[in-house]
């Protein structure tokens, strides 16, 4: 019942299982697999699909000839397993030439080099069957405002992504983007620090409707928000086009842990907001397994990403079927109708009856709410009592 199916879409960066354990203060505590090994070890464990960030797979230092053999490799890995690449990304963070940013660099040079990396790797990821594409702006901020003017960066930001729309239109590619907000780390402030500022950033592009959000779980904790509050929006909008999976104590930094390991309750939320409004795109598991596991509990780490959604969806499929729930939710939301004729569009006419009705606002006042016998109900399902 939680053995995943392709049809779930669950997917993992080569970043993410192939993460080697290194942190700020710690040398790393794996040894570094190949994309090749990378891919057989997610098809082992069920996954779908595999995403990367072009210098996951291609060293910034390969030769040409390198390349080729590198990607011909990979490709011959996902055709032996059936694993898939449904999203690639550029790595726009990691080389001292970003150190102050990609797209909105001081540095005109930089502008240019970031422009250039970008368009190969949207080369790269098409060529392996990439339908979207991530950016992550992780450099794309200060530590300090007095270095960098915030509108300049905004309309750089806007430059960057209105051109490689026009490439990718150029080159006849079927991709979309999704930008990926974040507040801070590794900067002190990154600019589109949450998913609604993206969601503004975009509706400024020219050829806004090819580009969308990547909301991440991790991220918006970070910012103290709340994250299926922020998918709503960009499903309401239609710009939820990929998603980061994972989870991650409010106010800490970005820990990228298991999905569900953290915030139960928040979880089953995403899974029912994802579920129950049919979003049919991957599911990307943006984690990391601790830093003291070995590759057979990296395994057991991937394997409890995909476990816990299966599990939370199975849980959302019972709450929905809960009799005592819905009589709840029946009572929350009931209508009379009497309201009908003074809502919806607005009316000249519509206005003046409304204006004119009179209101029990003490009534209004005194009628309950029982969201407490609710979301105890919902405690118990999680709690597996129900």
């Amino acid at each position: 019942m939680y053995t995943p199916q392709a049809e779930n879409k669950f997917t993992f960066g080569l970043w993410t299982v192939g993460n080697i354990g290194r942190d700020p203060f710690g040398e790393p505590t794996r040894k570094q697999l190949s994309p090749v090994e990378i891919v057989h070890l997610l098809a082992e464990v069920g996954a779908w699909g595999v995403n990367f960030h072009d210098n996951d797979l291609v060293p910034i230092t390969a030769t040409a000839a390198e390349q080729d053999k590198i990607v011909k490799d990979f490709r011959q890995a996902l055709d032996d397993t059936g694993i898939v690449v449904p999203m690639a990304t550029t790595n726009l963070f990691s080389d001292p030439a970003f150190k102050d940013g990609a797209f909105t660099s001081n540095d005109s040079k930089v502008r240019a080099y970031a422009l250039q990396k970008t368009m190969n790797a949207i080369d790269l990821g098409v060529s392996l069957g990439a339908t979207t594409y991530v950016f992550w702006g992780g450099r794309e901020g200060t530590e300090t405002d007095a270095g960098k003017d915030p509108v300049t960066a905004i309309k750089r930001s806007r430059e960057a992504m209105n051109y490689l729309c026009e490439y990718v239109r150029d080159q006849g590619y079927d991709l979309k983007f999704a930008l990926e907000a974040k507040p801070n780390e590794p900067r002190g402030d990154i600019y589109n620090a949450t998913t609604g500022n993206m969601l503004a950033f975009i509706e400024t592009l020219d050829h806004s409707e090819m580009v969308g959000v990547n909301p991440e779980v991790a991220h918006e904790h970070m910012a103290g928000l709340n994250f299926t509050h922020h998918v709503a929006q960009a499903m309401e909008q239609n710009k939820l086009f990929h998603i980061d999976l994972n989870d991650q104590a409010f106010g800490r930094y970005d820990q990228d842990f298991r999905f569900a390991a953290v915030n139960l309750k928040s979880a089953f939320f995403i899974v029912k907001l994802l579920e129950d409004n049919g979003y049919d795109g991957c599911k990307h598991f943006d984690a990391h397994a601790y830093r003291t596991s070995d590759y057979e509990d990296v395994k057991a780490f991937a394997r409890g990403c995909m476990r816990n959604y299966l599990i939370l969806k199975e849980k959302v499929q019972r709450w929905n079927a809960d009799s005592e729930i819905q009589g709840l939710l029946a009572y929350i939301n009931e209508d009379d109708g009497s309201m009908d004729g003074y809502m919806g569009q607005y009316s000249s006419d519509k206005a003046a009856a409304l204006r004119a009705q009179t209101f029990d606002r003490a009534a209004l006042g005194e009628r309950g709410q029982p969201y407490e016998a609710l979301d105890q109900l919902t405690i118990e399902i999680l709690l597996g009592v129900r």
